[in-house]
């Protein structure tokens, strides 16, 4: 197909949809191809010059880059020879490109070497057909999981270096930012502000979300009146075992992702932490009750629905759940509106579901399935907190009827 293309462009225009989707995936495949055989030739030039800090300047030099992204690209080269040849071989055979395997070299950077090597035979089958954000996720909690002492005292470290920086542009205006925070008080500060901007955003008010959560945060420094002051709920998803501190297995932060045992116990003991039981299935790990009132599994309840989803459904998506809106989904296997099951998706992917061309349902176990106009289908799993069970994001071509 490759071949066809570059001899006659114009063979795209006659193309059906499928094609062309087929023709995007082959040419990523052979990119990540390609960024391999790069790699590979940079660190064996790195090995040929001791390692020297000048490889990164004569590699920024031949690819025409910044010294700071050749510097990058020599350190994940060598990382991915040296440490993890596995997610190399991804890239070889055109699963994982450069991008997505920058994120596991970055997450396992502080890793001992036998740590590093436990983590790179963990992601081999769970990082291909996921997005950056997943693949991220999914480092962070194995190198967690490897080393949760190592992890806990990392994030530590990080937090010993919280900050306020102001950075003044050459345009009249500056950019404000809290660096380091802790993970549930950013979180919950910045859910605040959403909430408070999206209660502003009326049908006369002119400025978008982003201006206005901008808006809201400088009032609430400057001024305290930014917003409301009701207390803001976060989704910190914890085992029983991590909770009891038998175990050390990451918890999950809906929306943020994996953090280690240690601060997710910090989390949990502080004065102003409400703890909710939710009960999970042995078997699945997924979500079936949740406390006080110890719902029973009613699909109609929306506080439930948002704890068992954690996030948007959408396939790649990780807006958390409780600011998402919830949809009735058909049913596999059932006509529109006959046994419509309720899902999580955020605003943006609310309204993508009803475009014409994208069909989504939902099967008996909770998976759902999203076909593209393209005729494409895209799975994602329900979440579960049991290990090796996360979320996963399928993809297959749509059978032709």
């Amino acid at each position: 197909m490759l071949r066809t293309v570059r001899a006659d462009p114009d063979v795209l225009q006659r193309m059906k949809d499928d094609q062309l989707v087929d023709l995007m995936r082959i040419t990523d495949a052979e990119i990540s191809k390609l960024q391999a055989l790069q790699l590979r030739a940079i660190a064996d030039l790195s090995v040929r010059r001791r390692r020297a800090p000048g490889t990164a300047s004569e590699v920024a030099l031949a690819l025409s880059i910044t010294e700071h992204r050749a510097g990058t690209m020599v350190s994940a080269a060598n990382a991915l020879i040296a440490r993890l040849p596995r997610m190399l071989n991804l890239m070889d055979d055109g699963r994982l490109d450069l991008y997505r395997a920058m994120k596991v070299t970055d997450a396992t950077a502080w890793l001992s070497r036998d740590h590093v090597r436990l983590v790179d035979a963990t992601l081999e089958d769970r990082v291909p057909g996921r997005n950056a954000t997943q693949v991220r996720r999914a480092a962070a909690y194995a190198a967690a999981k490897a080393d949760p002492e190592g992890a806990a005292q990392r994030t530590e470290r990080a937090f010993v270096e919280r900050r306020l920086a102001l950075h003044h542009q050459d345009t009249g205006v500056t950019s404000l930012s809290i660096n380091n925070a802790t993970t549930e008080k950013a979180t919950a500060a910045y859910t605040r502000i959403d909430q408070a901007a999206r209660a502003l955003k009326t049908s006369d008010e002119s400025r978008t979300l982003d201006q206005l959560r901008a808006d809201v945060a400088m009032d609430l420094l400057l001024s305290g009146m930014g917003g409301p002051s009701e207390r803001t709920e976060v989704f910190l998803h914890v085992d029983l075992a991590t909770y009891l501190g038998v175990s050390d297995s990451p918890a999950v932060l809906a929306g943020r992702g994996p953090i280690a045992a240690a601060v997710a116990r910090r989390i949990i003991s502080g004065s102003d932490t409400t703890l909710r039981r939710v009960l999970t299935d042995p078997r699945t790990g997924r979500a079936i009750e949740l406390s006080p009132t110890r719902y029973p599994l009613d699909p109609a309840h929306d506080e439930f629905i948002r704890v068992r989803d954690r996030e948007c459904r959408q396939p790649g998506c990780t807006r958390p759940a409780q600011n998402c809106g919830i949809e009735a989904t058909r049913a596999q296997g059932e006509s529109e509106g006959a046994a419509d099951q309720p899902v999580t998706y955020c605003s943006r992917h609310r309204r993508l579901k009803s475009r014409p061309g994208w069909d989504y349902e939902i099967t008996s176990d909770g998976t759902v399935n999203v076909a593209t106009p393209a005729g494409r289908t895209h799975s994602t799993t329900p979440p579960s907190m049991s290990s090796g069970r996360r979320r996963t994001n399928r993809s297959r071509k749509k059978p032709r009827l």
